[in-house]
């Protein structure tokens, strides 16, 4: 068992080196500007989230290993759920790079999914132990999965609104006669970022909200009440009225364009907050997951 407890680990070093290794050519790319650069930054991309997708199943098979009938879905540990988390990451980027080919956005949201690995590689537990009874149901699977694919299309969202406040202050500067070129050549124009972050979004409050709905539904099964304003449970709820204002800001006042991209800004930070803030400095039922 010893094997496959490092072949797990190996994967997860190949999978980090992989990321850096796109993170790093897809920066090249927006410097070079050459598609052979950015051919191969999603090459490893795409490499890396393969070999990822096969680690978490791996992963998922040394649990029943290890812990017999009590192997479960890796995700139950702060390790885990970060390692799940750069996954997620890069599903969503993926799934809309092949709506919108813009390579220069993995520039900004591929270094979220490296510096998840990194940190788990480096800094976390990545033993496998039984679960606590309160962890126990197969909720934890609906919720967990649910909030991480709402947290990655977030993070996506994130990473354009960056690039959204970069390029049109760079736009804002040629306009008052400052030459504008260099790496913003590369970017995509204001008006696709803005409808990366704004698809994004929409990828991911739905997915939050449906992470909530299965949480309460958890929350009844392990302490027999769906809600108790625990910290994460507020948070939660706090991220998505931040993330519902902007919807509807979007929907009834129009909000575009830096508004929009501030807000995502900020809600990212929420959800960062409520996701390892939460479980790091604040004490509660969700404590475990630390």
């Amino acid at each position: 068992m010893a094997t496959q407890q490092l072949l797990s680990e190996q994967l997860s070093n190949i999978v980090t080196i992989a990321y850096f290794a796109a993170m790093i050519l897809f920066i090249a790319y927006l410097a070079l500007r050459s598609k052979g650069v950015a051919l191969a930054a999603s090459a490893a991309a795409y490499i890396g989230f393969t070999i990822q997708t096969f680690a978490i199943g791996m992963r998922w098979y040394e649990s029943y290993q290890l812990l017999g009938e009590h192997g479960r879905a890796p995700l139950t540990n702060l390790y885990e759920s970060v390692v799940f988390f750069a996954w997620t990451i890069l599903l969503i980027y993926l799934l809309l790079d092949l709506k919108y080919r813009q390579p220069s956005v993995g520039a900004f949201v591929l270094p979220f999914a490296f510096l998840s690995m990194a940190w788990a590689q480096l800094r976390l537990n990545a033993g496998i132990d039984p679960l606590v009874p309160a962890l126990q149901s197969n909720w934890l699977t609906y919720h967990v999965i649910t909030c991480f694919l709402g947290y990655a299309a977030f993070a996506v969202a994130c990473g354009v609104s960056i690039m959204y406040l970069i390029k049109s202050g760079r736009e804002e500067k040629s306009a008052s006669g400052t030459s504008a070129g260099g790496l913003m050549a590369m970017f995509p124009s204001t008006r696709i970022l803005d409808d990366i972050n704004y698809k994004a979004i929409m990828i991911g409050f739905p997915l939050l909200t449906l992470g909530i709905v299965t949480g309460a539904a958890w929350a009844n099964y392990a302490w027999g009440t769906y809600w108790s304003w625990d910290r994460k449970e507020t948070w939660s709820l706090i991220v998505w009225f931040i993330y519902a204002a902007f919807l509807h800001a979007r929907f009834t006042r129009g909000w575009v364009g830096k508004k929009a991209a501030w807000l995502s800004i900020f809600g990212f930070a929420a959800t960062i907050f409520c996701y390892l803030g939460v479980n790091l400095l604040l004490s509660g039922l969700h404590s475990y997951g630390g």
